[in-house]
């Protein structure tokens, strides 16, 4: 599985990142599109766009009018982490490994540059041609909620307003829903919504797969910002603690976390397996998830 996972994720990677210098490429050159170059290909797992052409493929769509929806989520996804790194979110100097954008360029460009591209999510999605009108408007209408006030922005206020204070495991796992879950229902769903009306039967077992995965992703990451490598991770490890964070490990135990981050990859493979067709590359996903270490 871990092997189907790279050569998968290996593939992707290199098609979204050719994808999106592109789409930077025809941006008027500026210390506001070095930012967003610097933080868009930062590297990264690239999880978003691989449930997007993995979903895709799967329904047998051609890579090509993957491309657009892919860069999308991965450019709302890359504006959510330069904001959650600012002093006045999570206040992190180290991403991917690097210094976070608002250390490089300072505070105001790293704003902007999210803001930007959040913007040129949307713009990619409007004007890819590959795509039918309707099946455009359904991914920006899913991208906008996803990552609104209605998902992703509402997990993140949930996140910050429960720093300092003692929630319970039903409110943790609200807000890794809204926060990280959301938008990775989203990808799958706009990896779907490219194969037209006839795929649409699909959605009920595919979000369930999502879901579950989405959570046991964000679990994966609570259990590592305890044990992971600063390293590895290419973010500091402890910061949950720091800020006096809840977490799956501070409410049940690291031993529990784990067990929770496998029941959910059970659950998640469950879903695919209602499916009629190949979803290797969503396994491999899935697996990888449990056992990454960073």
């Amino acid at each position: 599985m871990i092997n189907l996972f790279t050569e998968h994720q290996k593939s992707y990677s290199d098609r979204v990142e050719t994808a999106l210098n592109q789409y930077l490429g025809q941006l008027s050159s500026s210390q506001l599109t070095l930012a967003m170059q610097y933080s868009l290909l930062a590297g990264g797992k690239r999880v978003r766009p691989f449930l997007v052409y993995a979903t895709g493929e799967m329904f047998g769509v051609t890579p090509d009018k993957l491309d657009a929806p892919a860069c999308a989520i991965e450019a709302i996804h890359t504006y959510s982490l330069i904001h959650d790194d600012l002093p006045a979110m999570d206040n992190d100097n180290l991403r991917r490994g690097k210094p976070t954008c608002h250390i490089q360029f300072g505070e105001a460009t790293a704003i902007l540059a999210g803001d930007s591209l959040q913007t040129l999510a949307f713009s990619i999605l409007a004007g890819e041609q590959a795509l039918p009108i309707e099946s455009r408007m359904k991914m920006i209408q899913e991208l906008a909620q996803a990552s609104g006030a209605s998902g992703m922005c509402l997990g993140q206020t949930m996140d910050l307003a429960a720093e300092h204070q003692h929630i319970n495991l039903e409110q943790l796992k609200q807000i890794h829903h809204y926060k990280t879950g959301v938008l990775i229902q989203a990808a799958v769903r706009l990896g779907l919504y490219s194969a037209g009306a006839s795929a649409h039967q699909y959605q009920p077992i595919l979000d369930k797969y999502s879901q579950a995965i989405g959570l046991a992703f964000q679990v994966q990451d609570d259990i590592l910002n305890v044990i992971g490598n600063t390293e590895k991770m290419g973010k500091p490890q402890g910061s949950d603690e720091q800020l006096e964070k809840s977490t799956y490990p501070s409410l049940m135990g690291l031993t529990a976390a784990k067990e929770t981050a496998q029941q959910l990859y059970h659950q998640a493979i469950s879903a695919l397996d209602q499916l009629p067709m190949n979803s290797d590359a969503l396994r491999s996903l899935a697996h990888f998830i449990v056992r990454r270490d960073n």
